[in-house]
């Protein structure tokens, strides 16, 4: 039940790090028993503020009251015991142990004698706390073999098994299926019912107007404006976060397919995809979408040569595949951004500009002699071309937001021309201004000519950018949707995906 009494209150909240005002100032209310979304672009302070909150760091100035009380929140454990939790966008949980030794880690329940953990208690006890929350995830089951949803649902149930009376869900949804979406909005609202507040940092907006009773705009480190989700439209969200009008979400651009840049008959890899064919042509861009599993990611590493054991036929201009190595598929014109850009696309390490000029080191070098001063001309041109600034070349990978990271990678393939570019999840972590201009960068390579292959989850996005929409289900491809006139809709998507509908 709402009281009047916000339960959360920020006033004047105020972090400055070496040449960056991180917050400045920031002021609003946040009420008990409610889904209060906040957006914004990255950098505009979102993290921090959580984080100030949560006890990972301090406040230079300002107060924070819960429930009418100012408190202060110098660590995790202060956080903690004003019930505060946090579920971080990557998990911190054990994979080696149970879900319940996870959710009680730390507090489990020992005999008397020589310090004997009751497993029993401990597994009871986790069943009664994921029944009260509506959880359904096996109690006795080892982390490492549950799903990435399953794994969020523990998160989530462990930040509550402290009493939460706040819990701040920082971008739950970025791998999450629809199916499992739901999933989670069903225990969100479960857990608002019980008086729970709800943070929720989201860059997706559908999720925010389904999700959310009230929403904050921060910018630049300061706060923009709060209100009921009732009370602002979609565009308006969306100048207000990014600090300028977009006239469309999803830029416009005129199709005018060529030649066939890519062709590709009874592609099949065992025990991921079988009997995928399609053609991608230049000035065209085609989105492969499906289910969390169906194949769709797996396709596009083997159009680069990136998995083993793959048969079929691959045409890509002269040459013909499957390709065995990236090398290979690379000589042939085609360029891949993975969807782990952490892991699988960036040095995070090293210097930007190094990142940007990875794929043609020989444009850099001279009788096998690297060329410092050639390397920051070229990374400098390409991220120029990009928008990034000139002086994130030599900051590391790791330290840029998202959509810089994404530019980076993309910038490494712009270095050549090349044919065909596949793109898995381009956008995902990626703020709506960042969104923007990476579709306008994807509509400027079909319209120089390129064959864009884009792998996407969001089905906004998928409706918005593609000129065909081939949909994956269980290693399939079951069909491919025209989408001229941008007509296609959600429904028919996914229909298609969980296997209820032919095209």
């Amino acid at each position: 039940m709402q009281t009047s009494t916000p339960r959360i209150q920020f006033d004047a909240v105020t972090k400055t790090y070496p040449g960056v005002r991180a917050l400045d100032a920031v002021s609003f209310d946040v009420s008990p028993g409610c889904v209060h979304a906040i957006v914004g672009e990255n950098g505009a302070g979102k993290s921090t503020l959580m984080k100030i909150l949560a006890g990972a760091t301090r406040a230079d100035a300002g107060t924070i009251r819960i429930d009418g009380r100012p408190v202060a929140i110098s660590n995790a454990r202060d956080a903690q015991t004003r019930g505060i939790a946090i579920v971080y966008q990557e998990f911190n949980l054990a994979p080696h142990l149970s879900v319940s030794e996870n959710v009680f880690l730390g507090r489990w329940p020992r005999r008397k004698w020589f310090g004997l953990v009751r497993f029993a208690e401990l597994h009871e006890r986790t069943t009664r706390l994921f029944r009260d929350v509506g959880l359904d995830v096996p109690v006795r089951a080892r982390v490492e073999t549950l799903s990435v949803a399953q794994q969020q649902m523990v998160e989530i149930a462990k930040a509550l098994s402290h009493s939460a009376r706040v819990l701040i869900l920082d971008e739950p949804s970025a791998v999450l299926t629809p199916g499992e979406l739901a999933t989670l909005f069903r225990v969100v609202r479960e857990m608002t019912a019980r008086g729970v507040t709800v943070l929720y940092i989201s860059h997706r907006l559908d999720e925010i107007f389904e999700l959310a009773d009230s929403v904050t705009v921060l910018r630049d480190g300061r706060h923009v404006s709060t209100r009921p989700i009732r009370e602002v439209d979609r565009r308006t969200l969306i100048r207000e976060a990014v600090g300028r009008p977009l006239e469309e979400e999803f830029p416009a651009r005129e199709s005018r397919p060529g030649e066939v840049r890519l062709s590709v008959r009874d592609l099949s890899a065992p025990g991921r995809f079988a009997g995928v064919s399609f053609d991608l042509r230049a000035g065209e861009v085609v989105a492969l979408t499906g289910m969390v599993g169906s194949g769709r990611s797996s396709v596009a590493m083997a159009l680069f040569g990136a998995i083993g054991s793959v048969s079929g036929t691959l045409r890509a201009g002269a040459m013909r595949g499957p390709f065995r190595s990236p090398a290979e598929a690379k000589r042939a014109g085609i360029a891949f951004l993975p969807e782990d850009r952490k892991r699988e696309g960036l040095l995070l390490a090293r210097p930007t500009r190094e990142n940007v000029t990875l794929a043609h080191m020989s444009d850099v070098s001279a009788a096998g002699f690297f060329i410092r001063r050639r390397e920051r001309s070229v990374a400098n041109a390409l991220m120029s071309r990009l928008g990034i600034r000139g002086s994130a070349l030599e900051e590391p990978a790791g330290a840029l937001s998202g959509g810089n990271q994404q530019k980076a990678m993309l910038a490494r393939w712009l270095q050549r021309p090349c044919d065909v570019i596949i793109l898995d999840e381009p956008t995902r972590g990626v703020d709506v201004g960042a969104k923007f201009e990476i579709y306008a960068i994807i509509n400027d390579l079909a319209t120089r000519g390129a064959a864009v292959l884009m792998i996407s989850s969001e089905l906004p996005e998928v409706i918005g950018m593609a000129d065909r929409i081939g949909v994956m289900c269980r290693g399939r491809l079951v069909g491919i949707l025209d989408n001229a006139g941008r007509a296609v809709t959600q429904e028919a998507i996914l229909r298609l995906a969980v296997g209820e509908a032919h095209p």
